[in-house]
C-alpha cells in the first residue's frame, strides 16, 4: 500500500496521498473533510453526475449547500463566493459535455477569498494535467479508470498540496475508514506499469475517430478537448500536454432518442457502459445536459475509445450511422 500511495503522489507532485475505496469515495472525503453544516461550496454544472447526487441527497441533509456553476465562468466565479464557501470543486474537462475549465483564473479567485480549490483529475491520470503546478490544493482521481486500465478495479486516491490540507483530509479519512485491500492496490500498481504508454495510444486512436466522426452529416458536434469546436479547447491548448480516451457526440436535432439508442444498440465493437479507461471501448446515451445554461439540443452519446484498431471502431461507428440514418431517411 505505502508503494501505492508513493507512486500516485509522485506522478501528482503531491504532498502526500490517501488511498480510498473509489473514485466517489474521494469526492465524498473532500467534502466531509472541508466542509461542516453551514458550508456553501460550488461544483460546475459539468461535473461527475454521482458527485451532484452526494450533493443533493446527503450533503443537503448534513446543512452542506452545493451551487452548481458555469463551468466556463472562469474569473467570473468570484460573484458566486459567499463569506461561508468552504470548497470550490473544478473538473476539467467535465465527463460529458467535456467543458475544459480556466483553472488558473478560477485558483487564482477562489485564493484571494480563502477559498481551497480541489480538482477531479481523473481524466488525466495526473500525466495529462499538473494539478498543483497549477495552484489545485487537492486533486483526486479515480484510478478504476486510466491507472487500473482493465475495468477490474474501484479504487480512488487523494492528493494534497502541503500539511494544511493533509491535517483534516487525513483526520476524515482515518475516521471513516476509508481502508482499501492489499490486492487492489497491487492492480493499480500492475497499470501504472503501461499508463503512459497506454495513453499514448489511446490518444491516437480517439483523435483518429474524433476527426472521422467530426466529418459525418449527422453529428452536430464532437466534444474533445483537442478539436477547436469542443468548449474550453484554448484552456486545453494551453494546460495540458495531451488529451485522453473520452469524448462525447452530439446528434443533430432529426434523429430522436429512439434513433440515438438505436445507433448504440447496433454497434457491435463498441460496448453499453458508463465507465472509461479500460481497453474494450464503450459508448453509452445521455438526455439532454446543461451546459453553463446553454443547452445542447440534440442526444448526446459519449464514447470511451479502448484498444481495438481504429479503422476497426470507425467502420463500427459507420455502419451503425449508415443503417439508422437510412431509416430516418424512410
Amino acid at each position: 500500500m505505502l508503494e501505492l500511495v508513493a507512486r500516485i503522489a509522485e506522478l501528482e507532485g503531491a504532498y502526500r496521498t490517501f488511498v480510498v475505496p473509489g473514485g466517489q469515495a474521494a469526492i465524498a472525503l473532500i467534502y466531509l473533510a472541508l466542509c461542516k453544516s453551514g458550508s456553501h461550496a460550488l461544483v460546475p454544472a459539468s461535473a461527475y453526475g454521482p458527485n451532484r447526487e452526494l450533493a443533493e441527497k446527503l450533503l443537503q441533509r448534513l446543512g452542506i449547500e452545493v451551487e452548481p456553476y458555469d463551468p466556463l465562468i472562469g474569473e467570473g466565479i468570484g460573484a458566486l463566493i459567499r463569506h461561508n464557501t468552504a470548497l470550490m470543486w473544478t473538473e476539467s474537462p467535465g465527463s460529458i459535455t467535456m467543458e475544459v475549465q480556466d483553472v488558473p483564473s478560477i485558483v487564482r479567485v477562489a485564493h484571494a477569498r480563502g477559498v481551497p480549490v480541489a480538482l477531479d483529475n481523473t481524466y488525466a491520470a495526473g500525466v495529462l494535467f499538473d494539478a498543483f503546478a497549477h495552484g489545485v490544493d487537492i486533486s483526486m482521481q479515480a484510478l478504476t479508470k486510466y491507472a487500473g486500465g482493465h475495468s477490474d478495479l474501484l479504487l480512488g486516491t487523494v492528493s494534497v498540496k502541503n500539511d494544511a490540507f493533509y491535517e483534516p483530509v487525513g483526520t476524515a479519512w482515518d475516521l471513516l475508514g476509508m481502508a482499501v485491500s492489499p490486492d487492489d492496490a497491487s492492480l493499480a500498481l500492475r497499470g501504472l506499469q503501461t499508463l503512459r504508454v497506454r495513453l499514448e495510444r489511446l490518444e491516437r486512436s480517439t483523435l483518429q475517430v474524433a476527426n472521422w466522426l467530426a466529418g459525418q452529416s449527422a453529428i452536430q458536434n464532437v466534444l474533445h478537448p483537442a478539436l477547436p469546436s469542443s468548449p474550453g479547447h484554448v484552456f486545453w491548448k494551453r494546460d495540458f500536454t495531451g488529451s485522453a480516451s473520452v469524448l462525447s457526440i452530439v446528434f443533430k436535432d432529426v434523429f430522436t432518442p429512439t434513433d440515438v439508442d438505436d445507433f448504440v444498440d447496433r454497434l457491435a465493437l463498441f460496448k453499453a457502459g458508463y465507465s472509461w479507461g479500460g481497453g474494450t471501448s464503450l459508448a453509452m446515451t445521455y438526455p439532454y445536459l446543461a451546459n453553463g445554461g446553454k443547452g445542447f439540443s440534440g442526444r448526446i452519446v459519449r464514447l470511451n475509445i479502448g484498444l481495438e484498431e481504429p479503422d476497426d471502431l470507425i467502420a463500427d461507428l459507420h455502419q451503425s450511422l449508415r443503417i439508422v440514418g437510412d431509416q430516418i431517411k424512410k
